[in-house]
Order: structure tokens, then sequence, then C-alpha cells
């Protein structure tokens, strides 16, 4: 039989206690963790498409808003079905819109 020590502060009782995870601590750490990971994942920027990667922000922006004014210059005009071309010629790459006929 174990003798139980008297007058002990309630600091001393439990000095080498170490508590064991219970299932619910162990489900509430794992969610914790799935989203930390997720939040890891939101952070990181998605990598580009192989065919963009020579493009830096700026020209990617100016190219989306000609591309843009181009698109409503077509639409005003009542062209609805378009196909666009792309051309390369040495350094020089050209654009062309063909309108589709159905």
């Amino acid at each position: 039989m174990a003798k139980i020590p008297k007058n002990l502060t309630d600091k001393d009782m439990v000095k080498n206690y170490i508590e064991e995870q219970t299932i619910e601590d162990k489900l509430l750490a794992a969610e914790k963790e799935a989203e930390r990971v997720r939040a890891a994942q939101a952070l990181r920027e998605p990598p580009k498409p192989l065919a963009q990667a020579g493009l830096t922000a700026d020209i990617a922006d100016k190219l989306g808003r000609e591309l843009l004014a181009l698109k409503m210059e077509l639409l005003s005009s009542g062209v609805k079905t378009y196909d666009f071309k792309i051309k390369r010629d040495g350094e020089k790459i050209t654009m062309t819109v063909t309108n589709k006929k159905f």
C-alpha cells in the first residue's frame, strides 16, 4: 500500500503527473494541423503555366487590358463569335481576329 505524503502543496502533488492524450485532444490537434496546412497552401502562389513563364506581371497586365478592349470593340460592332490567330515572324508576334461564321 502506498503512503500518501501529508502537507503537500497543490504544485508538489501534481509535479510528476503526466496527462495522457484523449481521443478528443488527438482529433483537435489533427484538425489544427490540417487548418495550418490549408492556410500555408493558400498563401503559396500557384506555379505559372509554362506558356506564361516569360511574361512579367506588368506585361501580362498590359496584354490582358488590350485583349479586353479588343473584345469590347468586337462586341460593340456586333461580332459575337471570333477566333484569334497568332503568328510569329522572327521577333515579331502578330495576333489577328477572324470572325467565325456558323
